[in-house]
């Protein structure tokens, strides 16, 4: 149920954008079948492809599940994830953020949260401040409380026993976390 959910999300963010691309299509199955496994990545993508593609999804409601079920990391992660499938073409459009941004308020999560992980895809000038969720003027003292704060929060431990994917997205986040602070 998890992956036809996670799946479904999928499918609106490679649509968001009015393009569905082959590099698209391709990171979905490749991280599919990293966390699952070939066989339950097929048998994921029948099911999708034979029952719940036709039928009208609410992601509202898909979203409300896990914000109500889902750890608030994995939540976080599940944006890592379907950020990672918008850039698989090269670039974020803005169809694409806007709906993942709606996803986010779905998910219940923090606005800024959201931003610092747009901000691992979205080329800014100030994307390693926005990422650590500092200022721009902020002190050397407090970029290296906001990283050992974002450190704790993202770091894939927290996410032991939970579904692979997740804990692959966790373990992403956590480098770009640490690129940021690097920076």
């Amino acid at each position: 149920d998890f992956e036809l959910k996670l799946l479904t999300l999928a499918s609106l963010v490679i649509k968001a954008d009015g393009k569905v691309t082959q590099k698209e299509l391709d990171y979905v199955r490749r991280y599919f079948v990293s966390a699952y496994g070939k066989a339950r990545a097929n048998e994921v993508f029948r099911i999708f492809n034979n029952e719940l593609r036709k039928t009208d999804v609410s992601a509202a409601e898909i979203c409300n599940h896990f914000a109500t079920f889902a750890r608030y990391e994995s939540r976080l992660q599940l944006l890592h994830f379907l950020f990672g499938i918008a850039q698989a073409d090269g670039s974020v459009s803005e169809a694409e953020w806007l709906k993942i941004e709606s996803f986010s308020r779905y998910l219940r999560v923090r606005p800024i949260d959201f931003e610092s992980i747009k901000a691992m895809f979205i080329k800014e000038t100030d994307q390693a401040y926005k990422i650590l969720e500092v200022d721009t003027n902020a002190s050397l003292d407090e970029i290296k409380s906001a990283y050992r704060k974002m450190a704790k929060r993202y770091h894939p431990d927290k996410l032991r026993g939970q579904d692979p994917a997740l804990v692959k997205g966790a373990e992403e986040k956590f480098r770009q976390v640490k690129n940021a602070y690097e920076t």
